[in-house]
């Protein structure tokens, strides 16, 4: 127990860090969505120091280090990629203008050390599936979880692949995406997210007494289904794009399916 509470104790510290130097550059360039490419590569820092700091089972550590570096820095890069040269994030700017004058203090503690602390809670399943050394081998929830975890990396990196390559195309400005994947649900991307997360916790649960880090994927979940997930961005989206009432009636907000045929 020692253990742990010093491994979360450094995180908490290094990720605090991390973002409060982001926000340091935020002030220079004015634009907190910097925030958002640092998402990804806090999770990464978090697993390595986790790795460094844990006597866990070293193939376990090793497994969780892996599959979160590959999904950390791929979102950090497509999320820095999305935001280059675009200018503030439209949810930012409303929050900047509330503020107005304070929104330079404000945005530090209602940004970024808000996403520090978030950031922190959701990694708990991968920093406790580091610590225990046992059991000192791979059982079948580490395998169903690799297998959660390679469905959603499948659906989160893909999707925002075909979208990237959708909004590339000048003539789909203003259009609604709703092929390949998105043609099976409105938010694929979400859905690959909560999926990643429901597999870190999988493998922890193979370790003693982890059954509580199932807060990680559950916080993750009830974020993206019901508070800055889908609801915020349906909410923008359906007044500025006059196809996405319909794409709302025939296709599934989450789960993939078959969408519904258009009557005729």
């Amino acid at each position: 127990m020692e253990n742990l509470v010093g491994v979360l104790a450094w995180n908490l510290v290094a990720v605090t860090g991390m973002m409060f130097c982001g926000w340091l550059f935020s002030l220079v360039y004015k634009n907190v969505s910097l925030v958002d490419s640092l998402w990804g590569l806090g999770f990464v820092l978090i697993a390595w120091i986790t790795l460094g700091l844990s006597e866990g089972y070293s193939g376990r550590k090793v497994l969780i280090v892996v599959l979160t570096t590959i999904w950390g820095l791929r979102l950090s890069v497509h999320l820095a990629w999305r935001n280059w040269g675009k200018g503030e994030d439209p949810r930012y700017g409303s929050w900047r203008r509330a503020s107005g004058d304070r929104f330079w203090i404000v945005s530090l503690f209602k940004v970024f050390l808000l996403q520090a602390l978030f950031l922190w809670v959701i990694a708990l399943t991968t920093q406790y599936g580091q610590i225990s050394p046992k059991p000192a081998h791979f059982t079948r929830l580490d395998l169903l979880g690799c297998i959660l975890w390679l469905i959603g990396f499948f659906f989160e990196s893909v999707s925002d692949w075909q979208l990237a390559r959708f909004k590339t195309n000048a003539s789909n400005k203003g259009k609604v995406m709703d092929r390949g994947l998105w043609a099976y649900s409105r938010h694929p991307n979400y859905f690959g997210e909560c999926l990643i997360w429901w597999g870190f916790f999988f493998i922890t649960l193979s370790t003693p007494t982890s059954w509580w880090t199932v807060i990680s994927p559950v916080v993750v979940t009830a974020v993206l289904l019901k508070m800055t997930g889908i609801p915020l961005m349906e909410k923008i989206i359906v007044d500025t794009r006059p196809g996405y009432r319909n794409y709302i009636r025939r296709t599934p907000a989450f789960f993939p399916w078959f969408p519904k045929k258009d009557k005729p």
